[in-house]
């Protein structure tokens, strides 16, 4: 939109005071799994969908996560379960379980190579997206935003997460996060 027309752009966001530049991508997927429902005290007639996900989080936990240097800043990928879905009463077996998966991804990747290496992980599982954003390129070498870094006299770092950095990105607008106020507790 015309509104986003502009040559560099601030977001407020905090960031103890230093500038971030870029973000990292973000999607979600379900990891899911199915079965055979059953009473629990006959267990032999089912097949635990919730059992079946042990693999899963297996996978999750062995996970060794990609670091990518981009315009030297470090972004650090991060591939997570953030919830699990499944059982349908105390004394059923299961018949479908998932487990969703968030990943955050360095923004060298686009959306569609993120995903492709979220089902690698998770070969010969459902995966299914149910969301998902671009990251951003950190932009600082653009005049407006390496004269901000300048101006502010602050270190630059990596975003950890997804702003609205991306919105600006994907119409080349080059922006950046900046303010006050400590990122961890945000």
């Amino acid at each position: 939109p015309e509104w986003l027309a502009g040559d560099f752009a601030v977001l407020l966001e905090p960031t103890d005071g230093l500038v971030e530049g870029g973000c990292k991508g973000t999607l979600r997927v379900r990891v899911e799994t199915t079965g055979k429902r059953a009473h629990s005290a006959r267990d032999w007639l089912g097949d635990n969908a919730i059992h079946k996900a042990a693999p899963i989080l297996d996978r999750l936990a062995a996970y060794e996560a990609r670091h990518a240097e981009i315009d030297g800043l470090l972004y650090r990928e991060c591939l997570n379960a953030v919830m699990i879905e499944g059982g349908n009463a105390g004394n059923v077996i299961p018949d479908a379980c998932a487990v969703i998966v968030n990943f955050r991804f360095a923004p060298d990747r686009d959306e569609a190579a993120a995903l492709a290496h979220v089902r690698e992980v998770f070969d010969g599982f459902d995966v299914v997206l149910t969301d998902s954003a671009p990251g951003a390129l950190p932009g600082l070498a653009h005049p407006a935003a390496a004269a901000f870094v300048e101006a502010v006299g602050a270190e630059v770092a990596a975003k950890d997460g997804w702003t609205d950095v991306a919105r600006f990105s994907a119409f080349g607008v080059p922006a950046v996060n900046y303010g006050p106020g400590d990122p961890k507790l945000a």
